[in-house]
């Protein structure tokens, strides 16, 4: 009985070893997968950054704007497939302060919204003050011209084309009212020779005028007791 029992306590042992062989290999084959995993996603992450990367700096305030674009856009419809008015069902479904605060908005808001190149400058300084375009004309003088009317870098047009006096007249008309405009809107400000000299430069000065806007009422009498030498 001995014997048996000294010769199956290897067996044991053997197989003992091999269960945890076998799930060692078990745990290093799920980390090479977790391994794998792992590269694979940052991977993914690295090419979805650089793409973010890529794009424009206010994409995502783009992109929600065409979403509601497109959502309110989708809701206008199907108001107007139940036959109600779009703007009137969405103002039931605001309180009365956020309608007030649409409505001082709508006020306040200014048509014209600048520009940020020199094609959006030239629209707002020719384009808008053209008048309506002639297609008869448009049409004769591309078969006029031919080729030459979208002309190429080696194009010769020099003394082709001839100006209406009409366009001239709009030209100089466009050209005054732009130097009206900015002579409207000019923000230099007239010296006072007669004013109290208290600056050192121009920034000074700016500074200067703004804490007497807000403290000069406070500080008049300091500022009279200093002048006058009897301040304490």
């Amino acid at each position: 009985m001995s014997t048996c029992t000294e010769k199956a306590e290897p067996a044991n042992e053997k197989g003992t070893f091999a269960e945890k062989q076998a799930e060692r290999m078990k745990k290093l084959r799920e980390l090479h997968r977790l391994r794998n995993e792992a590269r694979t996603h940052n991977h993914q992450e690295v090419i979805a950054e650089d793409a973010r990367n890529k794009l424009p700096e206010n994409w995502e305030n783009r992109k929600r704007k065409a979403e509601w674009i497109l959502n309110n856009q989708k809701e206008r419809e199907e108001a107007a497939a139940r036959g109600e008015d779009y703007d009137r069902v969405k103002l039931l479904n605001i309180s009365a302060t956020e309608a007030e605060k649409l409505e001082r908005q709508k006020k306040k808001k200014n048509p014209d919204k600048g520009f940020s190149d020199y094609e959006a400058a030239t629209v707002r300084q020719l384009v808008k003050e053209m008048g309506p375009k002639d297609m008869e004309r448009y049409e004769e003088e591309k078969e006029k011209y031919g080729n030459a009317f979208y002309a190429a870098p080696n194009t010769i047009i020099h003394g082709l084309h001839e100006d209406r006096p009409q366009a001239v007249d709009n030209l100089v008309k466009s050209v005054e009212n732009q130097i009206a405009k900015r002579t409207k809107y000019s923000r230099r400000r007239t010296h006072n020779d007669d004013a109290d000299i208290d600056y050192i430069n121009e920034r000074n000065a700016k500074f200067n005028k703004k804490m007497d806007r807000f403290y000069g009422e406070h500080t008049a009498e300091i500022k009279q007791n200093l002048e006058r030498g009897t301040a304490v």
